[in-house]
């Protein structure tokens, strides 16, 4: 009789143990994926390289995945994740909205350019598939601009606004890391802190047309 699994490790291997093993060979095929899909092209890439690559079984992209299809909305969801995490993490709040905005935008030319391998993946196939279009804007933008919300809400100037406007607002935090930190340096070839430093104008720019503070207080001669 096969005895039953138990915490010591004899018999089935704990349950927990199992969900690290798959959590951590996912996480080998989405980065070998990644890596051969931005030197080789994502058709030229086969899911027998992408396995050897991860030291993988070539099954468990079909299991985990459902082929070589699954990997790109996979990849885009781990790398959005791990941006989110570290934008809560690493990134602390600044004392003015101002600063905020400027520190964000920054933040996102430069999380842009870290992507520059995985960008010049993903637009492309984009073109090519729709449905992955559809997951590339739905997972992209919209995650990174909900997280880029609820930081910003928290200044008494962006409470004050209309959803739709500060939903705006978190949305030109990614367009200026998308436009300044991979199409101006990775595409056109644009000098990184030329580029950085035009997103950086812009911000500003926008964001001395925001409500100032100083509107939300009441001149003390009113209080008497």
């Amino acid at each position: 009789m096969v005895p039953p699994a138990n915490s010591n490790g004899h018999g089935a291997r704990p349950r927990s143990r199992r969900k690290r093993d798959r959590a951590a060979k996912q996480q080998a095929l989405i980065i070998a994926a990644l890596k051969l899909f931005a030197s080789k092209g994502y058709e030229a890439t086969t899911t027998r390289e992408i396995a050897a690559s991860a030291g993988c079984a070539e099954g468990l992209i079909h299991r985990y995945f459902s082929g070589k299809a699954g990997l790109l909305p996979a990849l885009l969801e781990y790398r959005i994740s791990k941006e989110v995490a570290e934008l809560a993490q690493h990134i602390r709040p600044a004392h003015s909205l101002e600063d905020e905005c400027l520190q964000l935008v920054n933040w996102a030319v430069e999380h842009m350019w870290a992507d520059r391998e995985f960008l010049r993946v993903a637009i492309p196939r984009a073109l090519l598939d729709p449905s992955f279009g559809q997951v590339l804007r739905r997972v992209g933008p919209l995650q990174m601009a909900r997280a880029l919300a609820a930081r910003l809400r928290k200044f008494r100037e962006c409470r004050a606004l209309p959803d739709a406007d500060l939903h705006a607002l978190a949305q030109f935090v990614t367009v200026m890391g998308f436009m300044f930190g991979f199409m101006r340096p990775a595409v056109l070839r644009q000098d990184r802190k030329t580029a950085a430093n035009i997103a950086a104008t812009i911000a500003k720019l926008l964001v001395r047309g925001l409500p100032s503070e100083r509107r939300f207080q009441q001149p003390a001669h009113s209080l008497s």
